[in-house]
C-alpha cells in the first residue's frame, strides 16, 4: 500500500546524481583541494531534461555540500564523470563565505551584519523560533 514507484524512480535518479557529486568530492579531497564536503560548492552539469526531478529538492543538502549549482550541458572536458551515469558531470569549487557555527555550511551571508553574524540566515530563523518557543 505504501509503495510509490514514481517516487522510488525519482530518488534512484537523485542518488545517481549524488554518486557523481560524491565521486568528484573524493577526487578533490585526494588532491587536497577540500578537506570536507561542506567546503565545496560544486557545479553539476546535466545534459538531459531534468523536468521536475529536482523540484523541491535541495541538491546541496542531498550531497552534503555548502552550495550546489546546476547547469544544463555536458560540462568541461576535465569535469568528473561516472561511466554508468550518462549525461552528468561535476566540477568542484571551493565554497565562498564564512562558516556557520550551527550547520557548518560555508556561505557568503555568514559574517555579515545580521543579528547573529556567526550563523547563516536559515539557522538564524531556527534559533529565533526556538527562542520564541522558549519564552
Amino acid at each position: 500500500v505504501w509503495r510509490n514507484d514514481k517516487l522510488a524512480e525519482k530518488w534512484t535518479k537523485l542518488r545517481d546524481l549524488r554518486r557523481v557529486v560524491t565521486g568528484a568530492l573524493e577526487r578533490a579531497r585526494e588532491a587536497k583541494t577540500i578537506g570536507s564536503s561542506l567546503q565545496a560548492a560544486p557545479t553539476l552539469f546535466i545534459d538531459w531534461e531534468v523536468g521536475d526531478l529536482l523540484d523541491k529538492v535541495d541538491m546541496a543538502e542531498v550531497a552534503i555540500t555548502s552550495d550546489l549549482r546546476i547547469e544544463e550541458g555536458t560540462g568541461p572536458e576535465m569535469a568528473f564523470r561516472l561511466e554508468d551515469v550518462k549525461g552528468v558531470a561535476v566540477e568542484v569549487h571551493l565554497a565562498e563565505g564564512g562558516k556557520c557555527q550551527r550547520c557548518w555550511r560555508i556561505l557568503p551571508e555568514v559574517g555579515g551584519g545580521q543579528d547573529a553574524p556567526e550563523i547563516c540566515g536559515r539557522c538564524g530563523d531556527v534559533v529565533a523560533k526556538q527562542r520564541q518557543a522558549a519564552e
